[in-house]
């Protein structure tokens, strides 16, 4: 016996072709058409998404690792690294993006069935994380710490997001 949802849609007009306005419009979040939950599932698989792509771009970095030891460079170092400013930006951005999309993860399956196991499979993959970049970076070409504030970012900016909404509401009452 197949169980199937019922979704209540109404039937919206069609965007305008003509301009890209009314297609953004179109497809941005309403509250009485779409579901919290149809919402939350959307965000998960975007973040998701993110995830599995800034993980592959640490793991394996633009323009690959070395394969040899010489002419200056080590056998599994990036290759990249060689261009600090740019490679140290690439790093920093995306362990930002990596841990912002976990953190999303993490939030939207909270209460989850197996909430616990998806906080250990996601440390594991932060720890992977960072032991790949550790360990193809140059130690002279990047400030770990950089790095390490980057993937912090994400929770003091959410908190300070909260904050200021609770201010906001308290100053206008």
């Amino acid at each position: 016996m197949k169980v199937f949802r019922e979704y209540n849609f109404k039937t919206l007009p069609s965007p305008s072709l003509s301009t890209g306005k009314s297609w953004f419009r179109y497809f941005q979040f309403e509250e009485g058409r779409d579901s919290p939950s149809d919402a939350r599932n959307c965000l998960l698989v975007i973040a998701a998404l993110i995830a599995a792509v800034t993980f592959q771009a640490g793991v394996n970095p633009p323009g690959g690792v070395w394969q040899d030891t010489g002419d200056g460079h080590v056998a599994g170092r990036a290759i990249y690294a060689a261009q600090k400013i740019p490679f140290y930006f690439f790093l920093v951005s995306n362990t930002m993006a990596l841990s912002s999309s976990i953190f999303v993860i993490v939030s939207l399956t909270h209460r989850f069935p197996f909430h616990f196991e998806i906080w250990v499979a996601t440390v594991s993959m932060m720890f992977t994380y960072g032991a790949s970049i550790f360990a193809i970076t140059p130690r002279e070409s990047v400030r770990f710490r950089f790095i390490l504030m980057a993937a912090a970012a994400p929770l003091p900016l959410r908190l300070l997001i909260q904050i200021l909404k609770w201010c906001k509401l308290k100053l206008s009452q």
